[in-house]
């Protein structure tokens, strides 16, 4: 048996809708890293963007286990001596909510140009608005 490999006329992305309400960060990233990379598809290629598009909702009420709201660290830097900065998990929720979920999501996809394409397809917001009404987003359950 040949082994399959998806070209670009095989794959269709769905638009997947997750609401982040008291979803732990860590475990949420994981499960949305998976379907961005499309693994949980029969079709899935390592080299090719066989994921779905992923909406989600209610960023601002992600949460973390433990200290990790103080203790977590993330860093940045302006590229300057000396200029690196650094803030916690909570500083940087309040400031900039989707942040904190497009840094671990990023951090569990593939490095270079294919895992910054399946980046993209990440779309979160606060609130449970969203714009992506037309593409009739599925909404994916996820235990917590």
């Amino acid at each position: 048996m040949k082994t399959f490999s998806a070209k670009p006329s095989d794959i269709t992305q769905d638009w997947i809708l997750v609401d982040g309400t008291d979803q732990i960060l860590g475990r949420l990233a994981s499960q949305i890293a998976s379907r961005l990379r499309g693994k949980h598809k029969a079709i899935f290629t390592p080299h090719m963007d066989t994921g779905d598009f992923v909406i989600v909702t209610n960023v601002e009420k992600l949460r973390v286990t433990g200290n990790k709201a103080f203790q977590k660290t993330y860093f940045r830097h302006s590229g300057y001596p000396g200029g690196i900065s650094e803030t916690n998990f909570e500083k940087l929720q309040d400031k900039y909510p989707d942040r904190v979920l497009k840094h671990a999501v990023k951090g569990m996809l593939p490095k270079g140009p294919l895992g910054y394409a399946m980046l993209k397809k990440l779309k979160c917001y606060t609130g449970d608005a969203h714009p992506h009404a037309a593409q009739q987003p599925k909404t994916l359950i996820l235990t917590k």
